[in-house]
């Protein structure tokens, strides 16, 4: 259950912060308004507050493996959302990540 949840905050968190960069971007560089860069804000904001539910203690290893998610989230989001295709070498590359994430967050340790 502990890994099922601490899935779960991954992704949450990668929408929370993939979509709120998503909604900056969108405001500022697309010319929607301040109301979306503060929607982006605010969703950033959400972003900060998800990791401090994962299991793990260690701040250092949850956001480097949060780095792996939001490589992987982001090329998905792209695909979703803006209608991006990813060559072999993105979804490779994604695909390491993910196999990081999981050495990282999931393999058993001493103690």
């Amino acid at each position: 259950m502990t890994v099922v949840r601490s899935v779960l905050l991954f992704l949450l968190a990668a929408l929370a912060e993939i979509g709120g960069a998503w909604l900056v971007w969108q405001g500022w560089r697309e010319h929607r308004g301040l109301w979306w860069v503060a929607a982006g804000v605010i969703a950033l904001g959400c972003y900060g507050f998800v990791a401090t539910f994962q299991p793990d203690p260690n701040f250092g290893r949850l956001l480097a493996a949060y780095g792996g998610v939001f490589v992987a989230g982001s090329l998905l989001w792209g695909v979703v959302v803006d209608g991006f295709r990813p060559d072999r070498y993105d979804v490779v590359g994604a695909a390491i990540c993910l196999v990081g994430v999981a050495v990282i967050m999931y393999a058993p340790r001493a103690g």
